[in-house]
């Protein structure tokens, strides 16, 4: 079985302690078989035979046995949930792990909810198996084998006619098994759709809130959940068809133990007290079929997980690193995008972008909604692979550069702003965990944040709620510049920074930036004009392509797409100084 040799790739650390665990498992089934045979015993020497100086000894071990099966039985339960806190603490390590190795592609396509669904439900279904289900399975099989062997070494007829009910149980096992393992999968992945709404809803409870759609969120769950319901009662359908039928089995050897049984004490073939062992061994048959249904239940669930939970460890990223090895610790940060083109499956996002950029000067990127500006730069971070040219850096193309120490030197601030729930101090340090205060002090003095940053009740040590929460988009967008000012990279990637800050603020943050930048590689993409106009190279995108490039009086001279947007922004304008005072309206 596939998923049993998966999961056995991670018992396998704990291998000694399991194998142990499992030999105690065979020692209480072995035990098992002692009272039957004593009980038996008692009849028929102390009760028929009249050896009453038996009966101490005889009770004094079944006491003792009964010790001994509780001392160890609590023993390996205890040992096998420490293999499987061991073994969902690796998967939930790989599996954090897995999900910061993956690209944009996958979290693109894969809802938060499914992703979370897996972290938990998935891995608990896991670990209920190995901590529970495995010893149970191997406890009731042994125990079920033992009790044969023991029935027939008794009474060998007496033993094969209770047996002869063993294949039907099997065969209506099998039927259960084949039957009730796709309900399970169905059920994981509606519990996945599950989680993505409830997700979505607790991440945009203010647009909910603010577009009084409380009403709808609320059926839009309950369509889900009665979808999840339904699904979970198809699955217990199945279980209502089979286990009575198991069940029923199971109670048929108890009346054929009493009927044929009590005929051969009669006939003489069969002493009492032989019958009484075996009357006490009926459970060791029984216990065993009723419990197939259910170990088969959670066997299913335990498949239904495990294969969701691996398919998200095998699931590789597009963006692979390489392993060429350059000696440089900081890039230069020379960018150069060479007939660059891109694609989100058939839908041509970029094409023929080239265009390059030194050390010390700034690249201005505008052009309207869906351009393909932040694909642009995401391509530069490499979270996205070109489809046709190269981007380089410093001459090498970013598919040759370890992904750490590209990153390392690119620092974004993107357009969704995302804070943690941390200090304010920490949300700016998060690029530079060893930052001093006053390194975050001077990164929030350039970003204008600092001001607004003393107001505040604790000032740095001011708990941001989750995301950011608690903070205006202006107040957001300027933790965000100062966070990636203080990991002083060599190329900074600023996407529609300063779009939530007033223009006072904006030349503000311009002017305190221009001593910074002097020596780094650049990126603004802006909507507004004021955010690009003194940028070295501006170029301006429209259905993925670089429809004009140049400075600001250049631009403003073609009277292209850039002239009219920024007569748009600031009314009409003297042609003759190019727009050069705008900045002082």
């Amino acid at each position: 079985m596939r998923s049993m040799r998966w999961a056995w790739g991670y018992i396998r650390n704990y291998r000694d302690r399991f194998f142990i665990s499992l030999s105690l498992s065979l020692v209480i089934s072995a035990l098992n078989m002692v009272n039957p045979y004593i009980a038996g015993k008692i009849v028929d020497k102390v009760i028929f035979g009249h050896q009453t100086g038996l009966l101490m000894p005889f009770l004094g071990t079944m006491i003792g046995v009964t010790i001994v099966k509780t001392v160890i039985r609590y023993n390996y339960q205890l040992s096998f949930e420490r293999i499987s806190q061991g073994v969902i603490f690796t998967l939930r390590e790989k599996l954090y792990d897995r999900l910061h190795q993956l690209d944009f592609n996958f979290y693109d396509r894969t809802k938060t909810g499914d992703i979370m669904a897996r972290m938990t439900g998935d891995l608990e279904a896991v670990r209920h198996f190995i901590a529970w289900g495995i010893y149970m399975i191997f406890e009731n099989f042994t125990i079920l084998v033992f009790a044969i062997v023991f029935m027939f070494s008794i009474h060998p007829p007496l033993a094969l006619v209770m047996l002869a009910i063993t294949p039907i149980t099997g065969f209506f096992a099998y039927k259960l098994a084949f039957t009730v393992r796709p309900t399970f999968t169905e059920i994981r992945g509606q519990f996945a759709k599950l989680n993505s709404v409830v997700q979505e809803n607790i991440s945009g409870n203010r647009v909910v809130k603010a577009f009084a759609k409380e009403d709808y969120e609320i059926d839009k769950f309950s369509v889900q959940n009665k979808e999840f319901k339904e699904k979970n009662l198809l699955s217990a359908r199945v279980w209502e068809k089979y286990l009575p039928v198991l069940d029923s089995l199971a109670g048929v050897f108890s009346v054929v133990m009493i009927l044929v049984g009590g005929f051969m004490v009669i006939k003489g073939s069969l002493t009492m007290g032989q019958l009484v062992t075996f009357n006490s061994l009926i459970w060791a048959v029984n216990n065993p079929m009723r419990m197939a249904g259910w170990l088969i239940n959670d066997l299913q669930r335990f498949i239904a997980s495990a294969e969701k939970v691996e398919d998200l460890l095998n699931t590789k990223s597009k963006i692979t690193n390489q392993i060429i090895q350059y000696n440089v610790k900081n890039f230069n940060g020379v960018v150069e995008f060479d007939h660059v083109s891109f694609s989100f499956g058939d839908e041509q996002v970029l094409e023929d972008i080239t265009f390059k950029v030194i050390p010390g000067q700034t690249v201005g990127i505008i052009g309207p909604t869906g351009a393909g500006k932040s694909t642009l730069v995401n391509l530069l971070s490499r979270f996205y692979d070109t489809a046709g040219g190269e981007v380089r850096v410093d001459g090498v193309n970013v598919k040759d550069w370890d992904l750490h120490k590209l990153r390392g030197n690119v620092a974004m601030v993107m357009q969704d702003i995302f804070l943690y729930s941390d200090t304010i101090e920490g949300n700016i340090a998060y690029g530079n965990p060893e930052a001093s205060i006053e390194s975050v002090q001077f990164a929030a003095k350039v970003a204008e944040a600092h001001d607004f940053i003393l107001e505040l009740p604790d000032g740095y040590d001011t708990i941001v709620g989750e995301r950011g929460v608690g903070l205006s988009g202006g107040q957001k967008q300027r933790i965000a510049l100062a966070r990636a000012i203080l990991k002083d990279p060599t190329i900074l990637i600023l996407d529609d920074t300063t779009s939530a800050v007033d223009m006072e603020t904006e030349l503000r943050i311009q002017n305190t930036l221009k001593p910074i930048l002097k020596e780094k590689t650049c990126f603004i993409i802006a909507h507004r004009i004021s955010s690009v106009m003194e940028a070295d190279l501006i170029l301006v995108l429209e259905n993925g392509r670089i429809i004009e490039r140049g400075k600001h009086e250049e631009l403003l001279k073609k009277k292209g797409y850039y002239y009219h947007v920024f007569k748009t922004q600031f009314g009409n304008f003297d042609d003759r100084n190019q727009g050069k005072e705008v900045r002082c309206i």
